[in-house]
Order: structure tokens, then C-alpha cells, then sequence
């Protein structure tokens, strides 16, 4: 069956998925963390995630708008570092492209995630090859934008974004590592997955496994 539509609930229910990923691989992020950056990535997250869960089921959002506002504003005074206002800001920013609507057709989500990276980039000044979340979220978005030109699929195009997230992730180990606590380590931080690129990563497989199991 293909669904060209993404409510309100469905992505709720992305968002306790992606909490729950969070939970589960805390040691593995903090582990990634510990080699290159405070150690702190792992508890950070999962302390966010917990938060923003509790937030929107305490309050279930009306519409999308809603719905990312509370996430954004959440991360931005839960998280420490710079995952809260960076995965703040990208809430946001999909929140205020989507609108005060319950559904988003497969295009218009494409448009609302595509904003929430430009609020990333935006916030942390970083650029493709930095070693940052960035280079998960646009080849992750690259392939949900090449997906839906094949296919309307929303859970399709889904699937492939967590794949090449996947890929982007594993390639941060080679890169040399231009922004943040990671960049004081010069060449020491090559050989190691930047830790915001792994959350990202499991931000597209809650993603598509929420979908996938609709």
C-alpha cells in the first residue's frame, strides 16, 4: 500500500521511536562521544528525548506546527551542548514550514525536513565534510528527494533516506573533524563516527521504521 501522507500522529509516533532508539543505543553514543568530545552525547539525548515524549503526550499537538514547536522549544532548554539547540533549531524549523496543518503530503514534508537542515546548518555555521550531523542529514535528504521523483511513497522514500544516513554516517570516520569540541583534536579526529552523525542516523530509522509498520 502506498502512503503519500504523513499526520500529526505518525509523526509522534516517530518521535517516541526516535527517543526510544536514543535509549537503547545511549553507550554507543557516549562511547562515540567519550573519543572526541565531552561524553556526554548519549545521556544528553536521551534526556531530551524523555522530556520531549513527556511533553507531547502530556499535551497531544493539534497540528504540525504545534507539534515541532514543543519538540524545538524542549531540546533547546533540556539538552546540554550543542545537540539541543541544534536538534531544537531543526524542529523548529520544520514546524514553522509545515504550518498549522495535521497531514503533509510526501512533498511537502521533503520541503519541511529540507528547512529543519537549513536551521542546522544555519545555527552551527557547518558545512558538508565538517564531521557533523550535516553530513547524515544531506545525504539522508538527498535520497528522500530522489525517492519521491520515482515514487510518491512516503514510507519508500523513507527507507532510503535511512540507508544513505547509514552510509553518511560510517563515512564521518574518515573526516577530519572542522566544528565543535572534536575540532580541538585535529588529526586525532579522524578514525572515529562523529556522535551527532549516529543520532542522526537513528533519527531516520525511527523515521522509516514508523512508517514502515503503519
Amino acid at each position: 500500500m502506498t502512503t503519500e501522507t504523513i499526520t500529526v500522529d505518525q509523526l509522534t509516533g516517530w518521535l517516541a521511536r526516535f527517543r526510544d532508539l536514543v535509549t537503547e543505543q545511549v553507550a554507543y553514543l557516549t562511547e562515540l562521544d567519550s573519543a572526541i568530545g565531552d561524553a556526554d552525547h548519549g545521556s544528553n539525548m536521551t534526556r531530551g528525548m524523555d522530556a520531549v515524549v513527556d511533553k507531547i503526550r502530556a499535551a497531544p499537538a493539534g497540528t504540525i506546527d504545534e507539534l515541532f514547536k514543543a519538540v524545538g522549544m524542549t531540546l533547546v532548554t533540556t539538552v546540554g551542548g550543542a545537540s539541543g539547540p541544534l536538534y531544537g533549531t531543526f524542529f523548529l524549523r520544520i514546524g514553522a514550514a509545515a504550518g498549522p496543518v495535521g497531514t503533509l503530503d510526501v512533498h511537502g514534508f521533503a520541503s519541511a525536513l529540507r528547512a529543519g537542515m537549513g536551521g542546522v546548518v544555519a545555527r552551527g555555521k557547518a558545512e558538508s565534510g565538517d564531521k557533523t550531523m550535516v553530513d547524515v542529514l544531506g545525504p539522508a535528504l538527498d535520497a528522500f528527494d530522489a525517492a519521491i521523483v520515482v515514487s510518491s511513497d512516503i514510507a519508500s522514500a523513507a527507507h532510503a533516506a535511512y540507508s544513505a544516513a547509514q552510509t553518511a554516517r560510517d563515512a564521518t570516520e574518515a573526516l577530519l573533524a572542522r566544528k565543535g569540541r572534536a575540532s580541538y583534536l585535529g588529526e586525532r579526529s579522524i578514525g572515529h563516527i562523529d556522535p551527532g552523525a549516529a543520532s542522526t542516523s537513528l533519527l531516520f530509522q525511527a523515521l522509516s521504521e514508523t512508517l514502515t509498520k503503519e
